[in-house]
């Protein structure tokens, strides 16, 4: 494994953001992983893991990197579950249409998030009402405090919504490397969520799960959130903001804080409590599609992305999800927290 220096990363990431790396190399086995961490010890500088960049917003000034680029793909039936264990390096939407060709339920909702397999226990990615964390059977990590390779089961995972061990309590601690997804051979595709419904509502047959995951793409296509090459909406980290949970009592300031009618864009969350719509909430508070801030900017289709317009810089980005969340903050007295790992 070859071990570069002054590597700019914004070609890395799908905001097309990023200073250089002082240091960076692509591990594809796990022995490079034991041999790029052995190189960052001896320097006595941090480490941050890469995989497909598409939930990143890199400092302008870089930082150190390590690309995970491990490959391999396999699959077992044991009675009606399909187990397919995966390396970190993998294309997460390669994987979902593996799974659905197999006419296997349980992700089919997830198709078109860009990204690798690698980033998904970490965020415990879920669209369209999925969560990895459900299909999740073990992750497969590097523990650099250990120094060994560990598998972890889904408890010992943490998830919760958009959180894990691997992004509150042992952040930084684990290098995944692969995840085992139990997916339910011949079930039904999850069709809950209002824009799959739509999309389905003249249908008389029951779509397959292949069906589904082709209309989840076409919906996110619609919403910018679909990662297409000279897409002026592409140059982004999708949902850039998480969508809030608060108690009734904070859903009731909100309702009083709009005009009289006006629909407060809401689901049912654990525990009695209400996730609202961050997108909603954006636009409420004065925010539009094709907003501009310079080099920074709003989607054209979409109110939760921001995008690189054309040579903006991390620092204009973050300026403008600020001005975002302290407008959202001033309005509804909630707090917008970002999506995209911050990195330096």
């Amino acid at each position: 494994m070859e071990i570069l220096e002054n590597v700019p990363l914004a070609p890395y990431t799908t905001f097309k953001i990023g200073g250089p790396a002082r240091w960076f190399a692509e591990a594809t086995t796990e022995a490079d992983i034991l041999q790029a961490v052995d190189f960052i010890r001896a320097q006595g500088v941090p480490l941050f893991v890469l995989g497909g960049g598409s939930n990143l917003l890199v400092s302008d000034s870089g930082f150190g990197g390590l690309r995970i680029a491990l490959r391999g793909l396999r699959e077992h039936f044991d009675a009606d579950t399909l187990v397919l264990q995966a390396e970190a390096g993998e294309d997460w939407d390669h994987l979902v249409s593996h799974a659905v060709s197999f006419d296997c339920a349980g992700i089919e909702c997830l198709a078109g998030i860009p990204g690798t397999v690698g980033g998904t226990p970490v965020q415990n990615v879920g669209a369209y009402g999925q969560e990895v964390s459900d299909r999740i059977l073990c992750v497969r990590a590097f523990d650099l405090h250990s120094y060994s390779f560990v598998e972890m089961s889904a408890i010992e995972c943490e998830f919760a919504y958009r959180r894990s061990i691997f992004n509150t309590a042992a952040k930084g601690r684990f290098i995944v490397t692969r995840v085992d997804y139990a997916l339910t051979a011949g079930g039904p595709p999850t069709l809950g969520y209002a824009d799959i419904r739509q999309h389905f509502q003249d249908w008389e047959q029951t779509p397959t799960v292949s069906q589904v995951a082709e209309a989840v793409r076409a919906i996110r296509r619609t919403k910018g959130m679909f990662l297409v090459e000279g897409d002026p909406d592409s140059a982004s980290a999708g949902s850039f903001f998480k969508n809030p949970v608060v108690s009734q009592e904070a859903l009731e300031a909100i309702i009083a804080a709009v005009p009289p009618g006006t629909k407060v864009s809401q689901y049912p969350a654990p525990d009695g409590q209400v996730k609202l719509a961050a997108a909603w909430l954006v636009e409420q508070a004065g925010f539009t599609k094709g907003y501009g801030k310079g080099r920074a900017g709003i989607s054209s289709r979409h109110t939760l992305a921001l995008v690189n317009r054309g040579g903006a810089s991390a620092a204009e980005i973050f300026e403008l999800s600020e001005e975002i969340v302290a407008r959202v903050q001033a309005k509804f007295g909630v707090w917008l927290q970002r999506e995209p790992v911050l990195v330096n």
